[in-house]
């Protein structure tokens, strides 16, 4: 059975600054999406998919609150022998220093991963939007004999400088891997995607950062042969592919790396589309996250367009168009969202509460009245007033503020900002 054979580790991450504000006060992993899940939740529900049940989550960067998510959400049976553990980076006389990237991450875990039993251990970044099967990809790799597999899928020109790029033969072995190369020598890593991929452009085949490695070559490498080399893509994967059967396996599916603000915020929106690229509405491929006791969603008088609306939220406003609205969102009469993800609130605030915040001039937790918010993330937590107008776009130049930042023309106010009655961006 592959849960007996398979140990997964999902990767923390580190400061993830491209995703700043987002990341401010939590690690990238923990980011909402989707108005409900957490990024961490994508790789986990995936190998829970798989029928992978052993799971190790590596954090340090401003890992509460994951580690709140985790050990409040994935909890297995008693007669189960499932987990998803939280290992932290962790100071002992072996190892004094933080984490220095992926492979030193896992290197320093190996004495706890190590107590278990298994042939082969696979290797995940908690801030990846896809859905996969990892049995077929243990499938090819046991079946190849392989000693590591890559995940690959194919990219576009614009894309490839961005990725660690390989070619490899026509029995799917790496024959050669370049870590994010100068657009000028592109063409000579042009590979046969298939002609399914040619037709969209998608020509060079680029490392997802999924790895299986055999448990004996992986501690051999960790520990002897590379025992300085802090990073799979640049250090680890590069040196192998001479000396080991290195496997791509070409993944086709859906598949985006969230980076940056702007990709964070594509990937959420292409989730309202009529057919969205990424399918949460698939019984085979759920998507496992906190079970809250929400009440049900209530709408008054609202017109809701190409949307996805989270439960537990109260709306009165007049319109939301291709946006994406979090748990227990309040938004008041007259407002209008579009283009917009809104995360939602931790809590409801109850009236006696808002009655308070009304005579200190703070407005209610949510959005007020006559809003218009559009190209926008507006974080946990936020309380905007009424008569508030917010208008991302390219006319904004990227800048940081106390309240609010702005990333590529799209406008993202911070966790828990208040912004007052009339406040324009």
């Amino acid at each position: 059975m592959i849960s007996k054979s398979v140990v997964a580790v999902i990767l923390g991450g580190g400061a993830g600054s491209r995703l700043y504000p987002l990341t401010s006060t939590r690690s990238k992993p923990a980011v909402p999406i989707a108005g409900k899940y957490r990024l961490v939740d994508i790789p986990i529900s995936n190998c829970i998919n798989s029928n992978i049940n052993r799971m190790f989550v590596l954090t340090q960067y401003n890992s509460a609150s994951l580690n709140k998510h985790i050990k409040n959400t994935y909890q297995f049976s008693a007669f189960s022998s499932g987990f998803v553990d939280i290992l932290a980076a962790e100071q002992t006389p072996d190892s004094l220093g933080w984490f220095q990237g992926t492979a030193d991450a896992v290197r320093q875990s190996l004495k706890h991963i190590g107590n278990n039993e298994f042939d082969y251990l696979l290797i995940l970044s908690g801030d990846q939007l896809y859905q996969m099967d990892f049995g077929e990809m243990l499938e090819a790799h046991i079946s190849k004999g392989a000693d590591i597999s890559i995940a690959t899928i194919p990219v576009q020109e614009k894309e490839a400088s961005e990725f660690g790029i390989l070619k490899a033969n026509a029995d799917n072995y790496i024959t050669s891997f370049i870590e994010k190369p100068a657009k000028e020598i592109l063409p000579d890593w042009v590979s046969d995607t298939g002609t399914d991929m040619q037709i969209l452009g998608r020509n060079y085949l680029a490392s997802m950062g999924i790895y299986i490695f055999n448990r004996k070559l992986l501690f051999d490498q960790l520990l002897n042969d590379k025992k300085d080399a802090t990073d799979f893509g640049k250090e680890i994967i590069p040196s192998s592919i001479d000396k080991y059967k290195v496997l791509s396996y070409q993944y086709d599916g859906y598949w985006t790396d969230i980076g940056n603000i702007y990709s964070f915020y594509e990937a959420n929106l292409a989730l309202t589309m009529e057919i969205p690229p990424f399918n949460l509405f698939d019984n085979t491929k759920a998507i496992y996250s906190r079970a809250r006791m929400l009440p049900p969603m209530k709408v008054t008088g609202t017109m809701i367009e190409s949307s996805i609306l989270a439960e537990g939220c109260i709306i009165h406003c007049k319109k939301i168009a291709n946006s994406v609205i979090g748990i227990r969102t309040r938004i008041g009469k007259e407002t209008e969202i579009e283009s917009t993800y809104i995360m939602g609130s931790d809590y409801y605030e109850t009236i006696p509460e808002m009655a308070y915040s009304l005579e200190k001039g703070i407005p209610k937790l949510g959005i007020g009245e006559r809003c218009k918010i559009k190209n926008a993330i507006v974080d946990k937590d936020c309380r905007i007033g009424n008569d508030v107008s917010i208008t991302g776009g390219a006319h904004l130049p990227d800048s940081d503020h106390a309240l609010f930042t702005v990333k590529d023309g799209i406008v993202v106010i911070k966790k828990g900002a208040i912004l007052p009655d009339g406040f324009v961006i």
